[in-house]
């Protein structure tokens, strides 16, 4: 009978074991989250029904936030992939490694801080009112008492919603949907950013309807990316750039017909 000791059975299965582990090794990381860093590209989700924005064209996607990342990406050396997905499936699909990143609008806040990596701040915005184009009662925040809200699922707009004392808040997948609620006269009023509510009326996306009082929040949007992701450096660096060089000015110039703002470095 053959016997091995320890130490020679160990030698001869060596190669064999080094062969396992380097599979293992491969394996794991083409199976990492998004793949983004391996292969180059980004997978970037985006609910695109948020013009200007972000919205879907039959090749493809346009908007603000795309124009922005594809140049961020230009500028720090990587490609960006969209796909379009709801605004409330995005942070879950940064956990679930689905996508490498969300560009949506996306107000940074404490509490999305807790559970994502934000981007420096790219976009100065805040909440407005919308209301009936023939409603004077409701002219503040104050006035929204005992009314009915549309917002958009998931947003800061929703959130400031249920501040409001007796008002009914009613959710919508997408803001512009909430906006034609209130066209339709089935709303009082719509909690949103500002510069999409606005956008919806110069357009005539959506008829019949006004913004009313002063913004309501001073907010930033930043891009999400899942938490310790290795990819908010060079996107921050991308961004940096686009800011730096003016291009951020154009594209600014682009869609909003105005002067790019200042942005801070961090939003809090």
């Amino acid at each position: 009978m053959l016997t091995l000791s320890r130490s020679r059975l160990l030698r001869r299965m060596a190669p064999a074991l080094c062969s396992l582990l380097l599979v293992m090794t491969v394996a794991a990381c083409s199976s990492s989250g998004g793949g983004g860093t391996d292969s180059g590209i980004l997978k970037v989700g985006s609910d695109a029904a948020y013009p200007p924005f972000e919205s879907q064209v039959a090749d493809g996607f346009e908007g603000f936030d795309i124009d922005l990342f594809t140049a961020a990406g230009e500028a720090g050396g990587f490609e960006v992939e969209f796909q379009n997905m709801g605004f409330d499936a995005l942070i879950p699909a940064l956990q679930s490694g689905t996508i490498d990143a969300a560009i949506s609008a996306m107000t940074i806040t404490q509490e999305r801080a807790q559970n994502v990596d934000f981007s420096r701040p790219y976009f100065k915005a805040g909440l407005a009112i919308a209301v009936q184009a023939e409603d004077e009662s409701i002219k503040s925040f104050d006035d929204l008492k005992g009314k009915k809200i549309a917002v958009q699922i998931g947003t800061t707009g929703a959130d400031k919603a249920a501040e409001v004392e007796g008002a009914e808040v009613v959710t919508f997948e997408t803001a512009p949907l909430a906006l034609q609620e209130l066209s339709n006269k089935n709303a009082d009023a719509v909690i949103n950013d500002g510069p999409v509510t606005l956008d919806a009326i110069a357009t005539g996306n959506v008829k019949g309807i006004k913004v009313v009082g002063e913004l309501l929040t001073e907010e930033f949007y930043g891009i999400a990316m899942p938490k310790g992701s290795e990819n908010v450096e060079k996107v921050n660096a991308g961004l940096n750039s686009v800011i730096e060089s003016g291009k951020y000015a154009e594209i600014y110039q682009k869609w909003f017909g105005a002067d790019a703002p200042s942005l801070p470095e961090t939003a809090f």
